[in-house]
């Protein structure tokens, strides 16, 4: 079948043909810059509630992230499947699979985010004392995540429509996107906690309506489309045949992704034990580590929708070159923003609290802090995760090592 959905606009990226790496660094340096934004809007709460209210509300916050992470990455991890599909059928010019894989990604997003809320908001306390959560933050920390689980459906949503934008080769829009979400959530924090002092409360507040911001903007930019995968919400539902191939990519990259940061909570569980202000500083690290794990992880979602789309006209030995050129980009900017980190640590750190670096709380210096490792399973085996997930190699990739970099910490005993 010809293709007739060509690109139709400025945002659009042709990933089947010309060139590759200049292709891949325009694809991949605003999906960076979209993953560094999203966590901002975490590090914003973390920097807010460290400076204004204090290491036991940075504690607060910084102790329950493992634990949304747990909750949420199963159906985070489906949205890869979303990409892939639309990616391999927009390439191939079907018009009408692209339509129906859209609208049942859609709907599988918001009923997975109604799903998220309810969770958090019931189990949240439970979960949080599991974890050995001090009873000197455990009220303010299951505060924040009854909070910020509101928020759920938003979350899904966004994440879902920018998967079906990047799968078009879009990467431009959701960034727009994010940074007005960002600019508003930065600006709320310092209104509800500095002037109103609704401390945690505050930031989890601005997190959601931030990420409702981002929401809609983003589904208006699919409804707004000419093109095959303009949204319709009178055409919203789920099909099995879609949904079918949707999480036989997704659901290995998500259990996997949930597998991980579940040894991400008996970590924070352990940190937990020595106190708040050793969680303060484990919190300031691990949110600096994750501006790391983003930047590289970008490259493999650039990975996966060049492969899909080439994988949907056949292309192979394309797909070589593809992946050929992201390990090179992952390795340049590991080695890059490892060693910025690994220099500049103690400065940066400083940004979030100054009482968990007095104490030396943080594992910033650990040299394992460093992207590269000596079997290149970051950099090198992010782009090899990205050519499986778009190839149907989800076997493969689930036997693979994880990209995350959670083994990178050990932190030190006081």
């Amino acid at each position: 079948m010809e293709r007739t959905t060509a690109k139709k606009n400025k945002y659009e990226i042709d990933m089947c043909n010309g060139t590759i790496m200049d292709k891949l660094i325009s694809f991949s340096l605003p999906l960076m810059l979209s993953g560094i934004l999203q966590l901002m809007f975490n590090a914003v709460d973390i920097i807010v509630v460290g400076r204004f209210s204090g290491s036991q509300a940075l504690a607060a916050v910084g102790s329950t992230s493992a634990l949304i992470n747990v909750f949420t990455n199963l159906f985070i991890g489906i949205s890869l499947g979303a990409n892939v599909l639309t990616a391999r059928f927009y390439a191939a010019g079907r018009e009408k699979e692209v339509s129906e894989t859209v609208h049942t990604a859609v709907t599988l997003a918001l009923v997975s985010g109604i799903i998220m809320a309810l969770v958090g908001l019931v189990f949240s306390k439970g979960a949080l004392a599991l974890m050995g959560t001090p009873d000197d933050v455990i009220g303010l920390s299951a505060l924040y995540m009854r909070i910020y689980f509101l928020g759920m459906p938003f979350f899904m949503l966004y994440n879902y429509g920018a998967a079906i934008l990047r799968a078009v080769g879009d990467t431009k829009r959701p960034l727009l996107f994010l940074m007005i979400a960002g600019v508003i959530n930065a600006c709320l924090n310092m209104v509800l906690v500095i002037v109103f002092k609704l401390g945690v409360a505050g930031v989890a507040i601005a997190t959601v309506i931030s990420q409702m911001i981002s929401c809609v903007l983003v589904l208006r930019c699919l409804c707004r489309s000419e093109s095959s995968y303009r949204l319709r919400f009178s055409e919203l539902g789920m099909k099995g045949y879609y949904l079918k191939q949707i999480f036989s990519v997704g659901v290995p990259a998500g259990i996997q992704s949930t597998v991980i940061n579940f040894s991400n909570v008996l970590l924070q569980s352990s940190v937990n034990s020595f106190g708040s202000t050793a969680m303060a500083g484990y919190t300031a690290a691990n949110n600096l580590l994750g501006f790391l794990y983003v930047s590289v992880n970008s490259i493999t979602q650039a990975c996966m929708s060049f492969t899909s789309q080439n994988y949907g006209v056949r292309k192979l030995k394309r797909m070589d070159r593809v992946l050929a050129d992201c390990m090179i980009l992952s390795v340049v900017v590991a080695v890059v923003l490892g060693c910025i980190c690994y220099g500049f640590g103690p400065e940066i750190l400083q940004i979030y609290t100054e009482d968990a670096v007095r104490h030396g709380d943080s594992c910033i210096h650990d040299d394992h802090l460093f992207s590269v490792r000596l079997d290149g399973s970051v950099p090198g085996g992010a782009a090899w995760h990205g050519i499986f997930r778009g190839a149907d190699g989800v076997v493969g990739h689930r036997n693979g090592r994880h990209e995350s970099g959670v083994d990178f910490w050990h932190f030190p005993i006081p």
